[in-house]
């Protein structure tokens, strides 16, 4: 793992773990910092909206306005203002750590990229945003951000006339200019929303909404500080003085002071160089890629579990290709696949207990089938000894990827079909399974924790058996640094299963009950 990764990581387990405790992985902010940004947005446009009702947009009364909303109308129009200001503030915190987040985790490169790169305009737009909204309180740090930005884009030789020069010569502001902040105000939030559904195109079932509880949290929060510390302006603006003593906005204009320090060209060349690593990023170093899961049309339905369940998007249903009676099949897009194996763990194909050499599924990854996980299954099975005989299939990504002897390690959970665990634990390969992935606010393929405990509560197909004892399955969610916490409930469980009492041994599907493939449900259609 990177070290930068790594000690990233280490940080956000150190503040996940808390929320996880206190509120549920399903309620972790930090897990939901996407979603949260959406949340804030719409705070923002809301609260504008309901600004701009009271908002003069003439330069000579748009600082009286401003205090005629905050002061004045403190109750419900200054309130207004304040969710506007700190949602705002709120929005690039989202931003940034989901960014990081997002580094730390590894979840930019391979076909990750798409999101990845599509977020840099998102904060260059979020920023341009923020500074023009700045401008249109025109009090002394709107007079400042002004005076600096002017001077910043001087510096970039496309301009005829410098608009600083311009600026200060003339000894005030023309409310034309003014207007077109105005505008630029209104319709860059617009195009910022649009770049935001670019952003997430690529992704499978996006997390555009945070959950209910804590929405309403974060609204509780905004209106607690809201009326704590309102959001209050800093005098007007006076072009015949040079602003001071002005407090600043750190979400939004950390780099305005060190124009003074650095210099503008030094400024430009920081966010320059930002933006071309952030761009560049996933292809440095590229991430090796396993080859794409691929369709056997012989073992395909076309029932598209597949497709329902992919976290990419890579799969989708097409017009059949082949003979057999079936409207569609599944067809993959290598360009958009991570070779999970999750598509597996969904086909009502994938069954260990077929008595067949080749074992064949409708839909298997190349390089690691489940011919193979069966005969890995089986081969760790066979060193198993003593009381409490514990299988552990494991996430490669997750705490117990690093044991040895016991488990099976595939690159999620959710490759594995439910009725793997039948399998095991009907043919007494072992006394208990654990299914050990990823924690489960930071699943590494996103869907892989929820869709294995969906389908071993029966809520997504394929399901697991209710024949098959619950007591003697353990799921165990930790990430790659809690390698300690998987390893410890892996032993409090080995325990448990080695106080039960033998397993009553229950018979195990025969032959003529597996699923039938799409080929042998057209012979016998053909022969009757």
């Amino acid at each position: 793992m990177n070290p930068i990764r790594k000690v990233l990581r280490a940080g956000f387990e150190l503040i996940e773990r808390p929320f996880d405790r206190l509120f549920g992985p399903a309620l972790n902010p930090v897990a939901q910092l996407g979603a949260l940004g959406f949340f804030f947005f719409w705070i923002v446009a809301v609260s504008g909206i309901y600004l701009f009702i009271f908002f003069d947009t003439g330069i000579e009364r748009a600082y009286q306005s401003v205090e005629y909303i905050s002061r004045d109308q403190w109750f419900h129009a200054g309130v207004m203002r304040s969710f506007h200001r700190y949602a705002s503030d709120l929005m690039v915190v989202m931003v940034l750590v989901h960014l990081l987040r997002e580094f730390a985790y590894d979840h930019y490169r391979g076909v990750r990229w798409f999101s990845w790169f599509t977020g840099l305009p998102i904060i260059w737009l979020l920023y341009v945003s923020g500074i023009t909204g700045y401008w249109l309180v025109w009090d002394k740090l709107a007079q400042f951000v002004a005076l600096v930005s002017s001077e910043l884009l001087d510096w970039l030789p496309i301009f005829g006339e410098p608009i600083a020069r311009n600026f200060i010569a003339t000894g005030t502001l023309t409310s034309r200019f003014f207007s077109l902040m105005v505008f630029m105000h209104v319709a860059v939030p617009l195009f910022l929303l649009f770049i935001m559904w670019v952003h997430i195109l690529r992704i499978s079932r996006p997390k555009v909404n945070p959950p209910r509880m804590l929405a309403l949290m974060s609204l509780a929060a905004l209106l607690a500080v809201s009326i704590w510390k309102p959001a209050l302006s800093q005098g007007p603006a006076d072009l015949a003085r040079v602003p001071n003593g002005i407090g600043l906005d750190w979400f939004y204009l950390p780099l305005y002071p060190l124009t003074e320090l650095w210099g503008n060209g030094s400024v430009w060349a920081f966010l320059t160089a930002f933006s071309l690593m952030i761009a560049l990023m996933p292809w440095l170093p590229p991430l090796r890629r396993a080859r794409a899961a691929e369709v056997d049309l012989e073992h395909c339905n076309g029932c598209a579990r597949c497709a329902e369940d992919c976290p990419y998007e890579a799969i989708k249903m097409v017009r059949r290709t082949d003979d057999l009676p079936f409207p569609t099949e599944a067809e993959v897009n290598p360009s958009l696949c991570v070779s999970c194996g999750i598509c597996v763990g969904s086909c009502p194909s994938s069954t260990p207990f077929r008595r067949t050499e080749e074992l064949k599924t409708g839909i298997d990854l190349p390089e690691y089938s489940l011919r193979q996980l069966r005969e890995r299954v089986m081969d760790v099975a066979s060193g198993l000894s003593g009381p409490g005989r514990v299988l552990v299939l494991a996430c490669e990504h997750g705490g117990a990827a690093g044991r040895i002897g016991d488990t099976v390690v595939m690159p999620c959970v959710a490759m594995a079909p439910p009725s793997l665990i039948d399998f095991i634990l009907s043919r007494d390969l072992a006394d208990g399974v654990v299914v050990a992935g990823c924690a489960e606010s930071a699943c590494y393929n996103r869907l892989g924790v929820q869709w294995t405990e969906q389908r071993f509560a029966a809520e997504r197909d394929p399901y697991l058996r209710a024949r098959v004892p619950r007591e003697r399955i353990a799921t165990v969610w930790a990430s790659a640094l809690a390698a300690s916490k998987a390893e410890a409930e892996i032993v409090e469980f080995a325990a448990r299963v080695a106080a039960m009492p033998p397993k009553r041994l229950r018979s195990p599907l025969p032959v003529s009950s597996t699923v039938p493939t799409p080929k042998a449900l057209q012979t016998e259609r053909g022969t009757t």
